[in-house]
């Protein structure tokens, strides 16, 4: 039997509170040209309060299932790929269960940073071992 995954949807959300480079000139010493010319960053997005990645990630999931016509039943397993985990342990993977109300169901955790969608995604290439 053959095991076919592929990606019916997709989503984002990001925190509604925005920080520019010039806003952060009134704070400290830098400037949004310093900033740029090294980062390339012009704005960032803070999160005020008690608020984790799955708590970031549910709405993400929700945009995700309405682009692919599904439910949240419709869910077999969650993979979560996080920088920055609401926890250590367990991982969001599992805490997003209990946000979508879906118990019972798998969840994997990929800690890989900013390389984690790479490594989440099944339909990638399989890497190939180097020999010395």
């Amino acid at each position: 039997m053959r095991v076919r995954s592929r990606i019916l949807g997709t989503g984002h959300h990001v925190p509604e509170r925005v920080v520019t480079n010039k806003g952060l000139e009134a704070l400290m010493d830098t400037t949004d040209e310093w900033i740029r010319q090294r980062t390339g960053i012009e704005e960032r997005r803070w999160i005020d309060g008690e608020c984790g990645a799955s708590d970031l990630a549910k709405p993400a999931c929700e945009a995700a299932l309405q682009m692919a016509g599904l439910a949240v039943s419709d869910i077999d397993a969650i993979i979560f790929a996080a920088l920055s985990p609401d926890y250590n342990f367990p991982g969001s993977g599992c805490l997003m269960t209990w946000l979508l109300d879906i118990p019972g169901i798998p969840a994997l955790d990929i800690r890989n940073q900013c390389s984690g969608f790479i490594s989440g995604y099944p339909g990638h290439r399989r890497w190939r071992r180097r020999r010395c």
